[in-house]
Protein backbone atom coordinates (compact mmCIF):
# COMPACT_ATOMS: atom_id res chain seq x y z
CA UNK A 1 0.00 0.00 0.00
CA UNK A 2 3.09 2.07 0.26
CA UNK A 3 6.14 1.13 -1.52
CA UNK A 4 9.28 3.39 -0.68
CA UNK A 5 10.92 4.52 -3.47
CA UNK A 6 13.77 6.25 -0.94
CA UNK A 7 14.34 6.49 2.21
CA UNK A 8 12.58 9.81 3.59
CA UNK A 9 14.74 13.06 4.86
CA UNK A 10 14.27 13.21 8.63
CA UNK A 11 15.37 16.87 7.95
CA UNK A 12 12.01 17.65 6.12
CA UNK A 13 10.76 21.53 6.79
CA UNK A 14 7.37 20.19 9.46
CA UNK A 15 4.62 22.99 9.11
CA UNK A 16 4.07 24.12 12.45
CA UNK A 17 0.62 24.80 14.19
CA UNK A 18 -0.33 28.11 12.81
CA UNK A 19 -0.82 31.14 15.48
CA UNK A 20 -4.59 30.98 16.97
CA UNK A 21 -6.64 32.14 14.36
CA UNK A 22 -8.74 35.37 14.35
CA UNK A 23 -12.38 34.60 13.43
CA UNK A 24 -13.71 35.21 10.14
CA UNK A 25 -16.63 38.01 10.58
CA UNK A 26 -19.74 36.24 12.08
CA UNK A 27 -21.87 37.81 9.32
CA UNK A 28 -20.11 36.33 6.09
CA UNK A 29 -23.11 34.57 4.92
CA UNK A 30 -23.37 30.60 4.37
CA UNK A 31 -25.99 28.97 1.71
CA UNK A 32 -27.27 26.13 0.47
CA UNK A 33 -24.25 26.17 -2.25
CA UNK A 34 -22.13 25.84 0.23
CA UNK A 35 -22.14 22.44 1.84
CA UNK A 36 -19.28 20.01 1.96
CA UNK A 37 -20.53 17.06 1.02
CA UNK A 38 -22.81 18.29 -1.79
CA UNK A 39 -26.67 17.28 -0.70
CA UNK A 40 -28.68 15.27 -2.39
CA UNK A 41 -31.67 17.77 -2.97
CA UNK A 42 -31.11 21.07 -2.01
CA UNK A 43 -33.99 23.92 -2.33
CA UNK A 44 -34.00 27.17 -0.97
CA UNK A 45 -36.78 29.16 0.37
CA UNK A 46 -35.92 33.03 -0.86
CA UNK A 47 -36.27 35.63 1.39
CA UNK A 48 -36.56 33.31 4.30
CA UNK A 49 -33.87 33.00 7.83
CA UNK A 50 -33.87 31.84 10.70
CA UNK A 51 -32.00 33.71 13.25
CA UNK A 52 -30.13 31.77 15.84
CA UNK A 53 -30.77 34.13 19.40
CA UNK A 54 -30.36 34.15 22.48
CA UNK A 55 -33.49 32.48 23.51
CA UNK A 56 -32.93 29.41 20.89
CA UNK A 57 -32.95 25.82 22.66
CA UNK A 58 -32.67 22.53 21.45
CA UNK A 59 -34.55 19.60 21.40
CA UNK A 60 -33.01 16.17 20.39
CA UNK A 61 -34.52 12.55 20.70
CA UNK A 62 -30.96 11.58 20.41
CA UNK A 63 -29.18 13.44 23.68
CA UNK A 64 -25.33 13.26 22.78
CA UNK A 65 -26.04 14.77 19.20
CA UNK A 66 -28.13 17.43 20.96
CA UNK A 67 -25.80 18.38 23.36
CA UNK A 68 -22.93 18.16 20.81
CA UNK A 69 -24.48 21.32 18.77
CA UNK A 70 -25.95 23.41 21.51
CA UNK A 71 -22.13 23.08 23.34
CA UNK A 72 -20.89 24.34 19.98
CA UNK A 73 -23.77 27.06 19.83
CA UNK A 74 -22.96 28.40 23.20
CA UNK A 75 -19.10 28.65 22.32
CA UNK A 76 -19.35 30.47 19.74
CA UNK A 77 -22.37 32.57 20.32
CA UNK A 78 -22.20 33.07 23.83
CA UNK A 79 -26.05 32.20 24.33
CA UNK A 80 -27.50 29.88 26.97
CA UNK A 81 -28.49 27.60 24.01
CA UNK A 82 -30.52 25.28 26.58
CA UNK A 83 -31.63 21.93 26.34
CA UNK A 84 -35.49 21.61 25.58
CA UNK A 85 -37.74 18.90 27.04
CA UNK A 86 -40.06 19.18 24.00
CA UNK A 87 -39.73 20.38 20.65
CA UNK A 88 -39.65 24.36 20.51
CA UNK A 89 -42.27 26.23 18.85
CA UNK A 90 -39.34 28.91 17.97
CA UNK A 91 -35.60 26.92 18.42
CA UNK A 92 -34.03 23.32 17.00
CA UNK A 93 -35.40 20.18 17.02
CA UNK A 94 -33.77 16.93 16.27
CA UNK A 95 -36.60 14.37 15.78
CA UNK A 96 -36.38 10.40 14.78
CA UNK A 97 -39.69 11.09 13.19
CA UNK A 98 -38.70 9.84 9.58
CA UNK A 99 -36.87 11.01 6.20
CA UNK A 100 -37.24 9.65 2.96
CA UNK A 101 -33.96 7.11 2.37
CA UNK A 102 -31.76 5.20 4.62
CA UNK A 103 -30.46 4.66 8.04
CA UNK A 104 -28.16 7.76 7.18
CA UNK A 105 -31.15 9.90 5.61
CA UNK A 106 -31.55 12.62 6.97
CA UNK A 107 -34.34 15.88 6.10
CA UNK A 108 -32.79 19.92 7.22
CA UNK A 109 -35.85 22.18 7.32
CA UNK A 110 -35.20 25.79 8.09
CA UNK A 111 -38.34 28.25 8.06
CA UNK A 112 -38.54 31.51 10.07
CA UNK A 113 -39.48 30.17 13.26
CA UNK A 114 -37.90 27.21 13.89
CA UNK A 115 -35.36 24.31 12.34
CA UNK A 116 -35.74 21.04 12.08
CA UNK A 117 -33.75 17.86 11.37
CA UNK A 118 -35.41 14.45 11.39
CA UNK A 119 -34.09 10.95 10.49
CA UNK A 120 -34.85 7.84 10.48
CA UNK A 121 -32.04 6.80 12.59
CA UNK A 122 -29.59 8.48 15.34
CA UNK A 123 -26.63 8.87 12.37
CA UNK A 124 -29.20 10.49 9.77
CA UNK A 125 -29.28 13.24 13.17
CA UNK A 126 -26.02 13.74 13.91
CA UNK A 127 -25.25 14.46 9.58
CA UNK A 128 -28.22 16.77 9.53
CA UNK A 129 -26.60 18.70 12.34
CA UNK A 130 -23.07 18.55 10.50
CA UNK A 131 -25.00 20.22 7.28
CA UNK A 132 -26.47 22.99 9.42
CA UNK A 133 -23.09 23.87 10.90
CA UNK A 134 -21.83 24.79 7.58
CA UNK A 135 -25.33 27.03 6.97
CA UNK A 136 -24.40 28.60 9.70
CA UNK A 137 -21.98 31.45 9.44
CA UNK A 138 -18.44 30.35 9.65
CA UNK A 139 -17.37 31.36 12.91
CA UNK A 140 -20.40 29.81 14.47
CA UNK A 141 -17.39 27.13 14.82
CA UNK A 142 -15.30 29.66 16.52
CA UNK A 143 -13.74 28.13 20.03
CA UNK A 144 -14.61 31.39 21.54
CA UNK A 145 -17.15 33.96 21.88
CA UNK A 146 -18.02 35.86 18.38
CA UNK A 147 -20.66 38.76 18.26
CA UNK A 148 -23.33 37.38 15.71
CA UNK A 149 -25.74 37.89 14.17
CA UNK A 150 -26.47 33.97 13.92
CA UNK A 151 -29.01 33.48 10.18
CA UNK A 152 -29.39 30.46 9.02
CA UNK A 153 -30.95 30.52 5.53
CA UNK A 154 -34.02 29.25 5.22
CA UNK A 155 -35.21 25.79 2.37
CA UNK A 156 -35.02 22.27 2.44
CA UNK A 157 -32.38 20.15 1.91
CA UNK A 158 -33.19 15.76 1.95
CA UNK A 159 -29.79 13.85 1.27
CA UNK A 160 -28.79 10.23 1.93
CA UNK A 161 -25.46 8.47 0.92
CA UNK A 162 -24.15 7.55 -2.00
CA UNK A 163 -21.68 4.66 0.14
CA UNK A 164 -21.93 3.11 3.86
CA UNK A 165 -18.28 2.72 4.40
CA UNK A 166 -16.62 6.77 4.14
CA UNK A 167 -13.88 6.18 6.23
CA UNK A 168 -10.23 8.25 7.11
CA UNK A 169 -6.66 6.50 7.88
CA UNK A 170 -4.45 7.47 10.85
CA UNK A 171 -1.12 5.75 10.86
CA UNK A 172 -0.14 6.50 14.40
CA UNK A 173 2.53 3.71 14.09
CA UNK A 174 5.15 5.38 12.46
CA UNK A 175 4.68 8.10 14.43
CA UNK A 176 2.48 8.14 17.20
CA UNK A 177 -0.29 10.89 18.30
CA UNK A 178 -2.20 11.09 21.82
CA UNK A 179 -5.54 10.78 22.65
CA UNK A 180 -6.43 14.20 21.99
CA UNK A 181 -4.84 14.35 18.22
CA UNK A 182 -6.82 11.75 17.32
CA UNK A 183 -10.43 13.02 18.94
CA UNK A 184 -9.39 16.36 17.17
CA UNK A 185 -9.17 14.35 13.73
CA UNK A 186 -12.78 12.66 15.00
CA UNK A 187 -14.03 16.43 15.01
CA UNK A 188 -12.76 17.27 11.77
CA UNK A 189 -13.35 14.59 9.65
CA UNK A 190 -16.97 13.93 11.20
CA UNK A 191 -18.26 17.65 9.93
CA UNK A 192 -17.74 16.00 6.38
CA UNK A 193 -19.91 12.62 7.24
CA UNK A 194 -17.17 10.36 7.29
CA UNK A 195 -17.96 7.47 9.60
CA UNK A 196 -14.87 5.12 9.87
CA UNK A 197 -11.82 6.28 11.04
CA UNK A 198 -9.46 3.35 10.81
CA UNK A 199 -6.16 3.39 12.95
CA UNK A 200 -2.98 1.66 11.79
CA UNK A 201 -1.89 0.06 15.26
CA UNK A 202 1.23 -1.78 14.81
CA UNK A 203 4.08 -1.68 11.83
CA UNK A 204 8.02 -1.80 12.27
CA UNK A 205 8.21 1.02 13.80
CA UNK A 206 5.96 1.19 16.47
CA UNK A 207 3.74 -1.12 18.31
CA UNK A 208 0.63 1.43 19.84
CA UNK A 209 -2.01 -0.79 21.81
CA UNK A 210 -1.04 -2.24 25.09
CA UNK A 211 -1.99 -6.06 25.01
CA UNK A 212 -2.06 -7.70 28.06
CA UNK A 213 -1.09 -10.92 27.47
CA UNK A 214 2.09 -9.20 25.81
CA UNK A 215 2.76 -6.40 27.76
CA UNK A 216 6.48 -5.99 25.74
CA UNK A 217 4.69 -5.25 22.95
CA UNK A 218 3.94 -1.63 24.07
CA UNK A 219 6.84 -1.11 26.52
CA UNK A 220 9.22 -2.31 23.97
CA UNK A 221 7.75 -2.23 20.78
CA UNK A 222 6.19 0.96 21.06
CA UNK A 223 9.28 2.87 22.85
CA UNK A 224 10.29 4.40 19.14
CA UNK A 225 9.51 5.58 16.30
CA UNK A 226 10.36 6.94 12.93
CA UNK A 227 13.53 8.17 13.36
CA UNK A 228 13.91 7.54 16.46
CA UNK A 229 11.33 10.40 17.70
CA UNK A 230 9.34 9.78 20.87
CA UNK A 231 7.26 6.34 20.97
CA UNK A 232 3.82 5.76 22.62
CA UNK A 233 0.73 3.47 23.29
CA UNK A 234 -2.62 3.64 23.99
CA UNK A 235 -4.07 2.22 27.27
CA UNK A 236 -6.63 -0.18 26.88
CA UNK A 237 -8.64 2.95 28.57
CA UNK A 238 -7.39 5.32 26.09
CA UNK A 239 -8.15 3.10 23.14
CA UNK A 240 -11.85 2.87 24.57
CA UNK A 241 -12.04 6.66 25.28
CA UNK A 242 -11.11 7.18 21.06
CA UNK A 243 -13.68 4.50 20.38
CA UNK A 244 -16.33 6.52 22.69
CA UNK A 245 -15.41 9.79 21.11
CA UNK A 246 -16.08 8.29 17.77
CA UNK A 247 -18.94 6.77 18.60
CA UNK A 248 -20.58 10.00 19.81
CA UNK A 249 -20.04 11.80 16.14
CA UNK A 250 -21.00 8.17 14.24
CA UNK A 251 -17.64 7.14 13.63
CA UNK A 252 -16.86 3.54 13.62
CA UNK A 253 -13.26 2.91 14.52
CA UNK A 254 -11.51 0.07 12.35
CA UNK A 255 -8.20 -1.30 14.52
CA UNK A 256 -5.24 -2.61 12.01
CA UNK A 257 -3.01 -4.98 13.59
CA UNK A 258 -0.46 -5.68 10.14
CA UNK A 259 0.38 -9.17 9.51
CA UNK A 260 2.38 -11.39 8.73
CA UNK A 261 4.81 -8.44 7.87
CA UNK A 262 5.74 -4.92 9.04
CA UNK A 263 6.03 -6.67 12.43
CA UNK A 264 9.62 -5.82 13.19
CA UNK A 265 8.04 -3.68 16.48
CA UNK A 266 6.13 -6.94 17.40
CA UNK A 267 9.73 -9.17 16.30
CA UNK A 268 11.82 -7.01 17.88
CA UNK A 269 9.83 -7.44 21.48
CA UNK A 270 9.87 -10.83 21.47
CA UNK A 271 12.33 -13.38 20.35
CA UNK A 272 10.26 -16.49 20.65
CA UNK A 273 8.26 -15.34 17.57
CA UNK A 274 11.25 -15.25 15.17
CA UNK A 275 11.83 -18.77 13.23
CA UNK A 276 15.84 -17.89 14.34
CA UNK A 277 14.35 -16.94 18.16
CA UNK A 278 16.35 -14.05 17.77
CA UNK A 279 14.82 -10.94 18.50
CA UNK A 280 15.90 -8.08 15.63
CA UNK A 281 16.82 -4.52 16.69
CA UNK A 282 13.97 -2.09 17.00
CA UNK A 283 13.83 -0.30 13.63
CA UNK A 284 13.20 3.23 12.91
CA UNK A 285 13.83 3.86 9.44
CA UNK A 286 11.19 3.85 6.07
CA UNK A 287 11.87 1.27 4.14
CA UNK A 288 9.06 -2.06 3.68
CA UNK A 289 8.84 -5.64 3.44
CA UNK A 290 11.64 -6.59 5.43
CA UNK A 291 10.07 -8.43 8.27
CA UNK A 292 7.41 -11.36 8.87
CA UNK A 293 6.22 -13.48 11.37
CA UNK A 294 7.31 -16.97 11.70
CA UNK A 295 4.43 -18.48 9.91
CA UNK A 296 5.65 -22.48 10.77
CA UNK A 297 5.24 -21.56 14.55
CA UNK A 298 2.35 -22.80 16.47
CA UNK A 299 3.43 -19.86 18.96
CA UNK A 300 2.19 -17.52 15.85
CA UNK A 301 -0.89 -18.25 15.63
CA UNK A 302 -1.45 -17.96 19.69
CA UNK A 303 0.17 -15.01 19.52
CA UNK A 304 -2.40 -13.39 16.91
CA UNK A 305 -5.42 -15.03 18.45
CA UNK A 306 -4.41 -13.44 21.91
CA UNK A 307 -3.97 -10.38 20.34
CA UNK A 308 -6.77 -9.81 18.40
CA UNK A 309 -8.77 -11.05 20.85
CA UNK A 310 -8.19 -8.43 23.41
CA UNK A 311 -8.43 -5.92 20.68
CA UNK A 312 -11.56 -7.45 19.70
CA UNK A 313 -13.15 -7.28 23.27
CA UNK A 314 -12.93 -3.49 23.52
CA UNK A 315 -13.79 -2.31 19.75
CA UNK A 316 -17.76 -2.66 19.81
CA UNK A 317 -17.56 -1.86 16.16
CA UNK A 318 -17.75 -4.88 13.77
CA UNK A 319 -14.53 -5.03 11.59
CA UNK A 320 -10.79 -6.11 12.53
CA UNK A 321 -7.66 -5.17 9.78
CA UNK A 322 -5.70 -7.43 9.32
CA UNK A 323 -3.30 -5.70 6.40
CA UNK A 324 -1.63 -8.16 4.82
CA UNK A 325 0.14 -5.97 2.54
CA UNK A 326 3.69 -5.68 1.57
CA UNK A 327 4.92 -9.57 2.78
CA UNK A 328 8.02 -9.64 0.85
CA UNK A 329 9.81 -11.92 2.74
CA UNK A 330 6.83 -14.27 3.59
CA UNK A 331 6.59 -16.52 0.41
CA UNK A 332 3.78 -16.94 -1.53
CA UNK A 333 3.04 -20.46 0.03
CA UNK A 334 3.47 -19.03 3.31
CA UNK A 335 1.86 -16.18 3.04
CA UNK A 336 -1.39 -17.77 1.76
CA UNK A 337 -1.22 -20.53 5.17
CA UNK A 338 -0.55 -17.41 7.45
CA UNK A 339 -3.72 -15.43 6.34
CA UNK A 340 -6.15 -18.31 5.56
CA UNK A 341 -5.46 -19.43 9.54
CA UNK A 342 -5.27 -15.42 11.01
CA UNK A 343 -8.63 -14.74 9.48
CA UNK A 344 -9.93 -17.78 11.58
CA UNK A 345 -8.96 -15.74 14.25
CA UNK A 346 -10.97 -12.45 14.39
CA UNK A 347 -12.96 -13.31 17.39
CA UNK A 348 -16.12 -12.98 15.78
CA UNK A 349 -15.18 -9.94 13.50
CA UNK A 350 -15.84 -9.49 9.79
CA UNK A 351 -12.10 -9.08 8.18
CA UNK A 352 -11.07 -6.56 6.15
CA UNK A 353 -7.38 -6.90 4.65
CA UNK A 354 -5.35 -4.78 2.15
CA UNK A 355 -5.85 -5.90 -1.53
CA UNK A 356 -3.44 -8.36 -1.28
CA UNK A 357 -5.43 -10.54 1.01
CA UNK A 358 -7.21 -12.20 -2.31
CA UNK A 359 -3.74 -13.79 -3.02
CA UNK A 360 -4.76 -16.43 -0.35
CA UNK A 361 -8.37 -17.26 0.09
CA UNK A 362 -10.84 -15.36 1.48
CA UNK A 363 -13.30 -16.02 3.99
CA UNK A 364 -16.30 -14.90 1.85
CA UNK A 365 -17.26 -11.86 4.32
CA UNK A 366 -13.82 -10.70 4.08
CA UNK A 367 -13.46 -7.22 2.93
CA UNK A 368 -10.55 -6.23 0.42
CA UNK A 369 -9.09 -3.24 0.45
CA UNK A 370 -7.79 -1.87 -3.01
CA UNK A 371 -4.70 0.55 -2.42
CA UNK A 372 -3.15 0.22 -5.90
CA UNK A 373 -2.48 2.75 -8.46
CA UNK A 374 -3.64 1.05 -11.41
CA UNK A 375 -6.53 1.13 -12.51
CA UNK A 376 -6.46 -2.64 -13.62
CA UNK A 377 -6.35 -5.56 -11.02
CA UNK A 378 -7.39 -8.65 -12.45
CA UNK A 379 -7.27 -10.53 -9.01
CA UNK A 380 -8.87 -7.95 -7.09
CA UNK A 381 -11.69 -7.23 -9.81
CA UNK A 382 -12.84 -11.17 -9.70
CA UNK A 383 -12.15 -12.05 -6.42
CA UNK A 384 -16.08 -11.73 -6.47
CA UNK A 385 -16.22 -9.55 -2.79
CA UNK A 386 -16.68 -6.50 -1.09
CA UNK A 387 -14.07 -3.71 -2.04
CA UNK A 388 -13.07 -0.36 -0.27
CA UNK A 389 -11.67 1.88 -2.66
CA UNK A 390 -8.71 3.49 -1.18
CA UNK A 391 -6.73 3.81 -4.85
CA UNK A 392 -2.70 5.43 -3.72
CA UNK A 393 -2.81 7.68 -6.49
CA UNK A 394 -6.19 9.57 -5.42
CA UNK A 395 -6.44 8.53 -1.89
CA UNK A 396 -3.16 8.81 0.18
CA UNK A 397 -3.31 12.10 1.54
CA UNK A 398 1.01 11.54 2.66
CA UNK A 399 1.59 12.18 -1.41
CA UNK A 400 2.87 15.67 -2.20
CA UNK A 401 0.41 18.44 -3.56
CA UNK A 402 3.51 19.45 -5.51
CA UNK A 403 7.22 18.83 -5.92
CA UNK A 404 7.49 21.95 -3.26
CA UNK A 405 5.08 20.51 -0.21
CA UNK A 406 7.69 20.36 3.14
CA UNK A 407 5.62 16.88 3.99
CA UNK A 408 5.15 14.12 2.61
CA UNK A 409 6.21 11.17 -0.67
CA UNK A 410 5.66 11.26 -4.53
CA UNK A 411 6.00 7.10 -5.09
CA UNK A 412 2.55 6.95 -5.47
CA UNK A 413 2.32 10.58 -7.22
CA UNK A 414 1.53 13.98 -7.42
CA UNK A 415 -1.99 14.74 -5.70
CA UNK A 416 -3.37 18.02 -6.17
CA UNK A 417 -7.51 18.63 -4.99
CA UNK A 418 -8.22 17.88 -8.66
CA UNK A 419 -6.82 14.76 -8.52
CA UNK A 420 -8.64 13.34 -5.34
CA UNK A 421 -11.82 14.93 -6.32
CA UNK A 422 -11.79 13.61 -10.50
CA UNK A 423 -12.72 10.13 -10.02
CA UNK A 424 -14.98 7.68 -9.82
CA UNK A 425 -14.79 5.26 -6.96
CA UNK A 426 -17.61 2.66 -8.51
CA UNK A 427 -15.26 2.55 -12.26
CA UNK A 428 -11.96 3.12 -11.27
CA UNK A 429 -11.16 -0.52 -11.20
CA UNK A 430 -11.33 -1.94 -14.28
CA UNK A 431 -13.76 -5.33 -14.66
CA UNK A 432 -14.88 -4.50 -10.69
CA UNK A 433 -18.19 -4.74 -10.71
CA UNK A 434 -19.70 -1.33 -9.01
CA UNK A 435 -22.00 -3.30 -7.11
CA UNK A 436 -19.44 -4.29 -4.84
CA UNK A 437 -17.65 -1.25 -4.13
CA UNK A 438 -18.31 -0.67 -0.51
CA UNK A 439 -17.04 2.80 0.00
CA UNK A 440 -13.73 5.04 0.17
CA UNK A 441 -11.16 5.34 2.11
CA UNK A 442 -8.29 7.89 2.58
CA UNK A 443 -4.96 6.65 4.23
CA UNK A 444 -2.55 8.93 5.98
CA UNK A 445 0.56 7.20 6.42
CA UNK A 446 2.77 9.48 8.69
CA UNK A 447 6.51 8.85 7.89
CA UNK A 448 6.73 12.68 7.73
CA UNK A 449 4.17 13.07 9.69
CA UNK A 450 4.56 14.37 13.45
CA UNK A 451 1.89 16.98 14.42
CA UNK A 452 -1.72 17.30 14.25
CA UNK A 453 -0.89 20.82 12.37
CA UNK A 454 0.76 18.44 9.85
CA UNK A 455 -1.77 15.99 9.35
CA UNK A 456 -4.24 18.81 9.08
CA UNK A 457 -1.99 20.56 6.21
CA UNK A 458 -2.03 17.05 4.20
CA UNK A 459 -5.55 16.13 5.21
CA UNK A 460 -7.20 19.39 4.24
CA UNK A 461 -8.39 20.41 1.64
CA UNK A 462 -8.08 16.57 -0.10
CA UNK A 463 -10.01 15.19 2.76
CA UNK A 464 -13.65 16.70 2.09
CA UNK A 465 -12.98 16.43 -1.71
CA UNK A 466 -12.67 12.51 -0.95
CA UNK A 467 -15.63 12.14 1.89
CA UNK A 468 -17.85 14.37 -1.29
CA UNK A 469 -17.30 11.34 -3.44
CA UNK A 470 -17.99 9.13 -0.63
CA UNK A 471 -21.70 10.72 0.30
CA UNK A 472 -22.77 12.34 -3.00
CA UNK A 473 -24.33 10.77 -5.94
CA UNK A 474 -22.25 10.54 -9.11
CA UNK A 475 -24.47 13.03 -10.96
CA UNK A 476 -23.69 15.63 -8.85
CA UNK A 477 -20.07 15.81 -9.40
CA UNK A 478 -18.62 18.98 -10.54
CA UNK A 479 -15.21 20.12 -10.01
CA UNK A 480 -15.57 24.04 -11.07
CA UNK A 481 -18.85 23.35 -8.31
CA UNK A 482 -16.99 21.75 -5.82
CA UNK A 483 -13.84 24.24 -6.08
CA UNK A 484 -16.80 27.00 -4.90
CA UNK A 485 -17.99 25.28 -2.48
CA UNK A 486 -14.75 23.75 -1.03
CA UNK A 487 -13.96 27.81 -1.17
CA UNK A 488 -16.45 28.61 1.07
CA UNK A 489 -14.74 25.79 3.88
CA UNK A 490 -11.98 28.20 4.02
CA UNK A 491 -12.92 30.74 6.45
CA UNK A 492 -14.42 27.86 8.71
CA UNK A 493 -11.35 26.11 9.00
CA UNK A 494 -9.94 29.21 9.50
CA UNK A 495 -11.82 30.45 12.96
CA UNK A 496 -11.20 26.28 13.81
CA UNK A 497 -7.77 26.66 13.35
CA UNK A 498 -7.06 23.86 11.33
CA UNK A 499 -3.51 24.55 9.71
CA UNK A 500 -4.67 23.46 5.65
CA UNK A 501 -3.07 24.04 2.72
CA UNK A 502 -4.18 26.66 0.34
CA UNK A 503 -4.40 25.06 -2.48
CA UNK A 504 -3.63 27.16 -5.82
CA UNK A 505 -6.61 25.58 -7.73
CA UNK A 506 -9.26 26.82 -5.45
CA UNK A 507 -10.10 30.96 -4.92
CA UNK A 508 -10.14 31.17 -1.17
CA UNK A 509 -11.78 33.89 0.26
CA UNK A 510 -9.27 37.24 1.52
CA UNK A 511 -8.77 36.36 5.10
CA UNK A 512 -8.58 33.00 5.48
Amino acid sequence: MRIRFAIVSLALVTCGISAPAQAAPAQAASSFASVVPVPVSAAPTSGVTYQITASTSVYSDVPTTGNLLAQQLRRATGYPVPIASTPPADGISLRLTGAPGGEEAYQLDVTASAITVSANQPAGLFYGVQTLRQLLPPAADSPTVQPGPWPVPGGRIVDQPRYAYRGAMLDVARHFFPVAAVERYLDQISLYKINVLHLHLSDDQGWRIVIDSWPRLATYGGSTAVGGDPGGSYTKAQYQEIVAYAAARNVTIIPEIDMPGHTNAALASYADLNCDGVAPPLYTGTDVGFSSLCVSKELTYTFVDQVLGELAAMTPGPYLHLGGDEASSTSATDYRTFMNRAQDLAHGKTVIGWHDIVNATPLPATIAQYWGTSTRNTAVANAGRKVIMSPASRTYLDMKYNRKTPLGQTWAGIIEVRDAYNWNPATFLSGLPASQVMGVEAPLWTETIRTSADIEYMAFPRLPAIAELGWSPQSTHDWTAFTSRLAAQGPRWHVMGVNYYHSTQISWPAGS
